[in-house]
């Protein structure tokens, strides 16, 4: 699908200089730059979509973990004393 996008002079002199750099096309780069901000907009979306979740969970039925639970569990990644998801309480 074509698609025209409306660039200041700057940005595209400066598209095109990455582009004889690391020998792309200036086409490519910009599908590359806008392919990433997508995929980093959507995991954002889908954090805060979680974050939401989680809060309406909290308010629901109170269970939660404290940060310094957090820490501590996370602490342990990696180790030979590897602790399992500590469980949630009110």
């Amino acid at each position: 699908m074509a698609t025209s996008v409306k660039l200041d002079a700057d940005l595209k002199r400066r598209i095109q200089h990455l582009a004889e750099l690391r020998h792309r096309s200036s086409h490519w780069i910009m599908r590359e730059a806008i392919r990433d901000y997508v995929e980093r907009e959507e995991a954002r979306e889908r954090f805060k979509q979680e974050a939401l979740a989680a809060w309406q969970a909290y308010q629901e039925t109170g269970q939660h973990l404290t940060g310094q639970e957090v820490r501590d569990w996370l602490s342990t990644w990696g180790t030979a004393h590897e602790q399992a998801v500590p469980e949630c309480h009110e």
